[in-house]
């Protein structure tokens, strides 16, 4: 039993190291958010449907991201 404590130790303590990770790729997405998700003068046929799609595929994989490392970063 005392090794299968010490294994969920471990994940927890990788996947809280990844939970803050993640909060710090998505500080870095809310801070630059203008120029990733902007409107691009060298794409001119990017378009605004374009662009709304590509930031909420990005912003929804960051919340999954966000929810499965919290999650495991929380189990016992």
């Amino acid at each position: 039993m005392q090794d299968n404590a010490q294994f969920f130790l471990v994940v927890r303590i990788i996947f809280a190291c990844l939970f803050i990770l993640t909060l710090v790729a998505g500080g870095y997405l809310f801070k630059n958010y203008q120029r990733l998700f902007g409107v691009h003068a060298d794409m001119p046929s990017e378009s605004g449907s374009a662009r709304n799609y590509s930031k909420l595929l990005v912003f929804l994989i960051w919340i999954h991201a966000m929810l499965i490392t919290g999650c495991f970063a929380l189990m016992r």
